[in-house]
């Protein structure tokens, strides 16, 4: 079947709002080339379980390829319309299974050398599409805040040694209730700037009390799920011809319920939990790994206004039988190593951040847990600065901000 060949009733497996979206949008579908298509109909037949970023960039993208005048949106779609496509391509369920055909796609534009026209023509669509749609500079500034350094007692070495350059170091900060303080700032602009899925708390290990109107996700927290997608990754592994694609395509297979998560309580999020541990390369295994991992997919994927990340310490490196086979009683933990992570992760979560609207103007704190080490980033804040002034997170984040 072809896109022009597409009727309402194809979509009838789609969950409501998805069906919506793309019976509304159908004429547009119907003029893409099977290239691209699937690709779109990938993120649609999710719509349901986006956050609302991640809505209205698909809304916004499918109202401006509707608005385009003909031989613009042939201009457009070109480079997607001179790569030919197998019958066998042509007749996979491309409806029904987008995201299945995507990665068939990959493969075949390989074996077929066309993969380099095909990348040129999706750069070329991507900077067409950035250029079109104009970037909203969110309602008030970012703040992006980093907790290090979990069950660390001392360390010698230098800290946060790519991000003091584009902030104030300061190494007398007073720890007393540090966390809490931090908690509660983050609290206090959700309750002041309410929007859903816009101020996120992230932990690596056990949540701390923290106010519920902060969307968390913890490692903690998703012990069970955990171990559930370990024990379905050990089966499927001992399968024989199982190899890392057929791995990955089992695990994307995995829906909240499949993992006892209930669709009701908060569909959207359960289904982020769930990507977290089927999508990520040892999320499921290391907290640190975790916490970095979540901490990327939201700001790219729900692109908060707040986001705290605290990092715990995780487990020592194994083999990854020995990681897959460990019970919860024989994991040993290395905090030393896990620091040495987190101040990398905290790194990565700055530069994520600065990827997302505003980011010249957005704010950063990275602080050692129960230390008085900390680095503030903001247009308050002199670059490549130290300060030894006495001082708590409270009056550091006022200054910031």
């Amino acid at each position: 079947m072809l896109p022009a060949d597409l009727k309402p009733e194809r979509f009838n497996s789609y969950p409501p709002e998805a069906r919506k979206l793309v019976t509304a949008n159908l004429a547009t579908l119907q003029r893409l080339p099977l290239t691209f298509l699937p690709s779109l109909l990938r993120e649609a037949i999710d719509y349901d379980y986006k956050f609302p970023a991640e809505r209205k960039s698909l809304d916004t993208e499918l109202k401006k390829i509707s608005s385009l005048p003909i031989a613009e949106f042939g201009d457009w779609f070109k480079g997607f319309s001179e790569i030919h496509l197998s019958k066998e391509m042509e007749n996979f369920d491309w409806v029904g299974s987008p995201a299945q055909f995507v990665e068939n796609l990959s493969s075949y534009l390989w074996t077929t050398h066309q993969l380099d026209g095909f990348r040129k023509a999706a750069i070329e669509y991507g900077n067409r599409l950035h250029e079109a749609i104009p970037t909203e500079a969110p309602p008030f500034q970012r703040l992006g805040i980093t907790v290090v350094g979990q069950g660390v007692s001392s360390y010698n070495e230098q800290l946060f040694r790519k991000l003091r350059p584009h902030g104030a170091y300061f190494k007398n900060v007073k720890p007393d209730d540090g966390l809490k303080i931090l908690l509660d700032a983050v609290a206090a602009r959700a309750k002041a700037h309410a929007s859903p899925y816009a101020h996120w708390y992230i932990d690596g290990g056990q949540e701390a009390e923290h106010d519920p109107v902060l969307t968390a996700v913890s490692y903690r927290a998703l012990e069970g799920v955990r171990a559930t997608i370990l024990k379905k990754m050990r089966t499927e592994i001992d399968q024989p011809g199982m190899g890392p694609e057929a791995l990955r395509t089992a695990l994307a297979q995995i829906r909240p319920r499949d993992l006892g998560l209930s669709d009701a309580s908060d569909p959207v999020l359960d289904r982020f939990r769930v990507r977290l541990l089927t999508e990520g390369s040892g999320t499921q295994i290391y907290s640190t790994t975790f916490a970095q991992w979540a901490a990327r997919e939201a700001l790219r994927r729900a692109q908060p206004l707040t986001l705290l990340v605290r990092f715990a310490p995780r487990q020592r490196q194994r083999t990854m039988n020995e990681l897959l086979s460990l019970r919860p009683e024989q994991v040993e933990f290395d905090p030393v190593g896990s620091l040495v992570d987190a101040d990398m992760g905290a790194y990565y979560n700055w530069l994520n951040q600065q990827r997302l609207a505003g980011a010249e103007q957005s704010a950063f704190l990275v602080w050692f847990e129960n230390h008085g080490d900390a680095v503030a980033i903001s247009p308050a804040m002199p670059r490549g600065t130290e300060s030894t002034v006495a001082t708590d997170l409270k009056q550091l984040l006022s200054w910031m901000l």
